[in-house]
């Protein structure tokens, strides 16, 4: 095919992010590393965020979408692209990925792959979660572990979220979760989480955001959960446990090597 030879070069990774307007270093971080791990393959950011991308371009910096940088880099002839999700669950913004990725494959005479999210396997994930809980308990605070959700209950990927939610409150007499926009939101729910807490001995809370960064709802959310928790008991969002002053799952090695084990098995199956 003729069009086909202008594909002349070999792979390039594609991290697929929702992105953050406080926290844009993070994925820049991650793209760095990335470039180090799979030395000679080039690698490009995009976000789904329209908020963030308006953001960005009025601060002079040229980031695009999904699909833009799908087009951009099968026009630079890639013959091989992974979409990288660097998504925490498998829940809608993964799912939107997937249908651009297969919508491309329609058309694109590149061979384009995605990867799964990042807690999907049950080992890995089991592990990453526990090594967590291991390395911020401490034993007079509790654990609320807060994780983002979505507001839709019959959405893919939310088993995903189920496992996760049961698995900390498993693995820990002192763990209590809520979201903020899925199952079991806290602002529903926190009569009935104070209630327990108070009914298990609990005086100190620390509040544990699950989000890969950061940005806003770290900033508006979780300090007001945490002033809320701390009309009833001593209070915290916890510290964070890498260089960063606020807590971002992203910049957790157990997380980097998931995303990392993701993108190589993606390279693998392309046979080369």
């Amino acid at each position: 095919m003729k069009r086909y030879r202008h594909h002349k070069k070999d792979k390039a990774i594609i991290l697929a992010c929702f992105g953050s307007v406080i926290e844009q270093q993070m994925y820049l971080d991650l793209k760095k590393e990335v470039e180090e791990k799979f030395e000679g393959v080039d690698v490009f950011l995009s976000f789904s965020s329209r908020m963030v991308l308006k953001d960005l371009i009025k601060r002079g910096m040229d980031y695009k979408n999904l699909p833009q940088v799908l087009a951009d880099v099968d026009m630079m002839g890639y013959k091989n692209i992974i979409v990288t999700s660097v998504n925490l669950f498998p829940t809608d913004e993964h799912e939107l990925l997937i249908r651009i990725v297969k919508g491309f494959n329609t058309f694109s005479l590149a061979n384009i792959r995605y990867t799964k999210a990042i807690i999907n396997k049950t080992k890995e994930s089991s592990l990453a979660l526990k090594g967590l809980n291991d390395v911020i308990s401490q034993e007079q605070w509790a654990n609320l572990y807060v994780i983002h959700g979505v507001p839709i209950l019959d959405l893919a990927g939310l088993s995903s979220v189920g496992y996760t939610d049961e698995f900390l409150k498993l693995i820990g007499e002192k763990n209590y979760t809520c979201s903020l926009e899925g199952a079991f939101p806290y602002y529903a729910v926190k009569e009935q989480l104070v209630a327990q807490m108070k009914q298990d001995g609990i005086t100190h809370v620390q509040v544990v955001p699950l989000l890969l960064v950061s940005g806003n709802h770290y900033r508006k959310d979780m300090v007001e959960i945490r002033d809320e928790l701390g009309e009833h008991f001593s209070s915290r969002i916890v510290p964070s446990i890498t260089q960063s002053e606020r807590f971002n799952l992203i910049e957790l090695k157990s997380i980097r090597s998931i995303l990392m084990q993701n993108i190589k098995e993606e390279i693998t199956k392309l046979g080369h």
